[in-house]
């Protein structure tokens, strides 16, 4: 009966969000364009962050095209689109003048994207599987490979929430980050130690890929370091790093989710640094492109509104970003949600950065998003429809598996 219920609302939250998007897509423009910023970080790196996707992917295709040696990009989208065809094109050409160029992507990410497509001569091209029998018999790995990175000559690095595609570009509000310095060194890492994992299934070619070597100096410096998911050795530090960060939280808390299912430990710590008396603001899609999602985040808006957490809805794009600052020292951009499959399920990565510069430029841009936002109230809240309380009861057990 539980069961039937669900699948019915499920169901119906999917078919009206249809129509809704339907004829709303057809008012809402595309997103004003944002310049990116610049950071010098102490350890010698540089940070630049991106909340305009077409901005970013043209300087990501600059640096492909300026690439002397390596190239190593990891997404979980890329569209067969203009400007999906965009970055093949770029790819393939850096591997004709002769730069080793090694791909991975997500294979069920890309059921819908033709498999010819993923023909790039010159390149070495990896796709993590739909399936595989270690997933089956471990539900802790039923995961994906849900990182975007790009590393060119081991001397620029991108990391971030923006897949690859023409929407990605103007219609949906990202962050992403660029590594100039020392600290590319984690992102390249982070690719090889993936690339080389001997798993000759993965590859849709049947001869084993070439073992990649990194390259630069690992450091100690603690101001940008990449913490990474590893759901093959059960090691998840993403959700540690935001444990630890909140209960060190002496003022502020600035979050930005996408999708924000938070388990049991992330939501007392968020609610035990509103009994300290931190300002905790959290701003997630008011509608986003996974309608289940949203609900099962609903049930958590009562407790955190009682405690006085500020949360706030994107108005009419997707807000798709991954990032949090806190007390205008500490900083995250990355990959992974706050929700079971990305903290405890993919393959992630996110870079913590210690530096008040950039800090104070992250809640620059969540005041500007603020300014396209709408707050939930808790009178609001309270006053919600019958209805809506019914979903959010029905959906409630399907928490755990998001």
């Amino acid at each position: 009966m539980t069961l039937a219920a669900q699948v019915a609302a499920v169901a119906s939250l999917m078919i009206t969000t249809k129509i809704r998007k339907t004829f709303r897509d057809k008012d809402v423009g595309e997103l004003p364009s944002a310049e990116p910023t610049r950071h010098a970080i102490n350890d010698g790196s540089a940070a630049t962050t991106y909340t305009y996707g077409a901005t970013l992917f043209e300087d990501m295709l600059d640096a492909i095209s300026r690439a002397d040696d390596r190239i190593l990009l990891e997404t979980y989208i890329i569209k067969n689109d203009a400007m999906g065809r965009r970055f093949r094109t770029a790819l393939v050409e850096a591997a004709a003048r002769g730069v080793s160029v090694h791909v991975i992507y997500d294979g069920f990410a890309n059921l819908v994207v033709r498999r010819s497509f993923f023909d790039f001569p010159g390149v070495e091209i990896m796709k993590y599987p739909v399936l595989s029998s270690c997933q089956l018999l471990n539900p802790r790995r039923i995961g994906r490979d849900h990182r975007k990175i790009l590393v060119i000559d081991e001397s620029v690095a991108f990391v971030g929430g923006y897949n690859i595609g023409d929407s990605y570009a103007t219609e949906w509000r990202d962050t992403h980050v660029k590594i100039e310095g020392p600290a590319v060194w984690d992102l390249d890492n982070a690719f090889i130690d993936f690339w080389n994992t001997p798993r000759r299934r993965l590859f849709r070619r049947a001869i084993e890929p070439n073992h990649l070597e990194p390259r630069g100096t690992a450091g100690w410096q603690p101001q940008i370091r990449a913490h990474r998911n590893v759901p093959r050795q059960l090691m998840f530090p993403i959700r540690g790093m935001y444990l630890e960060a909140i209960d060190r939280a002496h003022y502020s808390i600035d979050i930005t989710a996408a999708y924000f299912i938070p388990d049991h430990d992330i939501l007392q710590a968020i609610l035990q640094a509103r009994r300290r008396g931190v300002a905790v603001r959290i701003l997630v899609p008011r509608v986003s492109n996974h309608v289940v999602t949203d609900w099962l985040s609903r049930g958590f808006y009562g407790d955190l509104l009682r405690a006085g957490v500020e949360i706030h809805r994107y108005r009419d794009h997707m807000v798709h970003a991954k990032t949090a600052t806190i007390d205008g020292e500490w900083s995250t951009i990355g990959t992974a949600n706050i929700d079971r499959l990305s903290l405890t399920g993919n393959y992630e990565i996110n870079l913590e950065i210690l530096d008040p510069g950039l800090a104070k430029g992250m809640q620059e841009m969540f005041e500007v998003d603020l300014g396209n936002s709408d707050r939930l109230t808790r009178r609001e809240w309270d006053e919600r429809p019958l209805v809506k309380r019914i979903y959010e009861l029905i959906l409630k057990p399907l928490g755990p598996l998001l």
